[in-house]
């Protein structure tokens, strides 16, 4: 059985159906998952969202992260669009990464997250505590 998705599907049951045939479209959130919730770049976008304009060393420096994962996120961040690099030419040259206007609109899910994590992260502990099954190899 497949379901159908788009302005029909709504109209019929007033709430959105996933596709089988799709699972993008099964889950919708999956592209955004991907482009912010990797290892780094949740940290990253919240140092920038938290302290503001930073250079490429005190990012590195506040994160504990090591320089070419740092510079990996950056590229991936600015390439998406939700961190701005600001060149200085001088001497020495100075780079300064910003978070951007989109970045930014993601503070409301961030701090969504936030407010479940200090509501239910304990409630998530004391369920693997008491979890008896084989764990994932």
């Amino acid at each position: 059985m497949t379901t159908t998705t788009g302005p029909s599907a709504r109209a019929a049951t007033g709430t959105w159906r996933p596709s089988a045939d799709d699972p993008v479209r099964a889950c919708p959130v999956s592209p955004v998952v991907d482009i912010v919730f990797s290892r780094w770049t949740t940290p990253v976008l919240w140092s920038l969202s938290e302290y503001g304009v930073q250079r490429f060393v005190e990012l590195e420096r506040r994160l504990g992260i090591t320089p070419k994962v740092l510079t990996q996120r950056l590229r991936q961040l600015e390439r998406d669009g939700l961190v701005v690099r600001r060149h200085h030419p001088g001497v020495p040259p100075r780079v300064e990464y910003e978070i951007s206007a989109l970045g930014s609109s993601l503070a409301p899910v961030f701090a969504a997250l936030s407010d479940w994590s200090s509501e239910h992260l304990a409630d998530v502990e004391r369920a693997r505590d008491t979890y008896a099954g084989p764990l994932p190899r």
